[in-house]
């Protein structure tokens, strides 16, 4: 798993780094066409929790969202991906079992990137690895600032935190519905819309039909820190 929190079309979580992106051109283009391709229709589980992994997935069209079913039959999400976005990674370079579901958010194509020729690519590209060194430690800290303040913050301040990650470091447009917001917050979607008015009023942020657009990204960072 980017979009890391670099920025994504869609707009991501930073938990859900992205390293694919991470190899040079010329990688990326090999992998990709090497890859399968799979399509998924709307409400798909695509991987689940506790599945072995010996490669990830590359996302071509459409949106995923990660997270994880809960006892209840409830899903917890805990990023939204779109094209250009990868997940899984980790989980192939840890050695361990994935810990997060993956359902597709409506029509979805996506490409499955085998692990051993991923890692064949950067053996052959050591500027790579020290690029997603980087990237890794980079958002690392980014998701420990975030959660501090998600831990402390009102539902507002957890929103505007969420948005901003989204964003990445500029105003931006981040496709994401009022329902989706709210399970990536783990508010009600009528608080949800509450605080969107709000922050909207304020001057913060703009909404569209399944978009929020962040017109003012320091004023929104700035608030989501009270």
């Amino acid at each position: 798993m980017s979009d890391s929190l670099h920025s994504s079309p869609s707009g991501r979580s930073m938990l859900a780094p992205t390293l694919f992106g991470e190899l040079g051109a010329a990688a990326q283009h090999s992998l990709r066409e090497a890859a399968p391709r799979r399509q998924f229709d709307g409400g798909a589980i695509i991987s689940q929790r506790g599945g072995t992994s010996n490669g990830f997935w590359l996302i071509e069209s459409g949106r995923v969202t990660v997270g994880q079913f809960q006892a209840d039959g409830s899903f917890r999400a805990l990023a939204v991906l779109g094209a250009g976005d990868s997940y899984g990674e980790l989980a192939l370079f840890s050695g361990r079992r994935r810990v997060v579901d993956a359902v597709a958010r409506g029509p979805a194509q996506l490409r499955w990137i085998d692990g051993a020729q991923f890692e064949a690519a950067l053996a052959a590209d050591p500027p790579a690895m020290r690029r997603m060194l980087g990237a890794l430690s980079e958002e690392l800290q980014e998701m420990l600032d975030m959660l501090s303040g998600i831990r402390r913050g009102t539902a507002s301040a957890r929103i505007a935190a969420v948005l901003v990650n989204l964003a990445g470091r500029s105003d931006a447009a981040i496709e994401i519905g009022q329902a989706e917001l709210a399970e990536l917050t783990g508010v009600s979607r009528v608080t949800a819309n509450k605080v969107l008015a709000s922050l909207e009023n304020s001057g913060l942020i703009q909404r569209g039909y399944g978009t929020i657009l962040v017109s003012d990204h320091e004023g929104l960072a700035r608030f989501s820190r009270t």
